[in-house]
């Protein structure tokens, strides 16, 4: 990925709900904090955070894996983001535990052990959210075998 700067822009529809615009050629989102301080009408920043984590893990997952010619799909994620308060009582994301799921069993892949030990290092949001958040990710086969 080139360097380069993204903004997106956030208006207010209706008390904590905000359209989220990506820019042209995206389709905006509303967001919203859930009851009872929003209506829970979109995803929370709290789970727009955690999509961001799980889609970049996925997406570096399947690149690398891709880069030996390999076939993993469909890849899913399922990210977990545990809140709680930190020492001064504020409400924090204090960890997220990520498992990624392969779409074929480890056996129908090859350099796997490789890109285990490396893809991690290429997600641009893992790794920056991860200096301040404990994250942990796991890796599942089709079959529900952990690779990692």
């Amino acid at each position: 990925m080139s360097e380069e700067r993204v903004t997106i822009r956030l208006a207010q529809a209706h008390d904590y709900q905000f359209d989220v615009d990506f820019g042209p050629g995206i389709a905006a989102l509303r967001a919203d904090e859930p009851a009872p301080l929003g209506q829970g009408a979109g995803p929370s920043p709290v789970q727009l955070l955690a999509a961001a984590v799980g889609n970049c893990l996925a997406d570096s997952l399947l690149f690398a894996l891709r880069k030996y010619k390999q076939q993993p799909e469909p890849i899913s994620a399922e990210v977990t983001a545990e809140i709680g308060r930190n020492a001064e009582g504020r409400l924090r994301v204090l960890a997220m535990q990520v498992t990624l799921t392969l779409g074929v069993p480890a056996e129908a892949l090859q350099h796997l052990e490789r890109v285990l030990t490396q893809f991690e290092a290429f997600c641009t949001v893992t790794q920056s959210v991860g200096a301040g958040i404990d994250i942990t990710v796991s890796v599942l086969d089709a079959h529900g075998a952990r690779l990692k």
